[in-house]
């Protein structure tokens, strides 16, 4: 009997050493649950915090875009003021040159206008076709000039800043 209590002695010894140790476990458990938890909750806040920054930079941009091309539908309205007056010099005679002499004053001014506010005239003549900045309109063989060169601007083309405004209308030798 004496042996019988010693063994239920010594198991609920054990017993009693082995809640602890399931409380602990539980207890570590529950932590490394928690730890986790907290690292994703940190990743996530992390992403946020990325994203905003993103979106921050993103905003800006399209603001200092905006600013830097604001003008843009004014000045290409301008463009075809120009164009006008060129057609108009292209009538000019004898009977309505100081007429036109007054629209070569405005046409100055609007010119003057168009630079100062980073408009300026592509390039084109004599040079190779590049259709980031020239419209083909029209081809033609020539002899002694090279497939692929500006042979006559139809329509001038305009950049405004580093953008192009209006693209050249050209003819392109074949």
């Amino acid at each position: 009997m004496e042996e019988e209590t010693k063994i239920e002695t010594e198991k609920s010894e054990d017993v009693r050493l082995d809640k602890p140790k399931k409380k602990k476990d539980k207890h570590a458990l529950e932590i490394e649950k928690l730890t986790h938890l907290l690292g994703e909750e940190k990743e996530k806040s992390m992403r946020i915090q990325a994203e905003m920054m993103n979106f921050k930079r993103r905003k800006e941009e399209e603001v200092s875009n905006y600013k830097k091309y604001a003008n843009e539908d004014i000045l290409k309205d301008l463009i075809k003021v120009m164009d006008n007056f060129e057609r108009a010099w292209s009538l000019e005679t004898e009977e309505n040159a100081e007429f036109l002499k007054g629209f070569k004053m405005i046409s100055d001014t609007i010119s003057k206008i168009l630079a100062e506010n980073g408009v300026f005239e592509i390039e084109a003549l004599d040079k190779p076709f590049d259709p980031n900045f020239h419209q083909a309109v029209l081809t033609e063989a020539r002899e002694g000039i090279e497939p692929g060169m500006v042979i006559e601007v139809l329509q001038k083309g305009y950049m405004y800043k580093d953008r192009v405004l209006r693209a050249s209308m050209v003819k392109v030798s074949e």
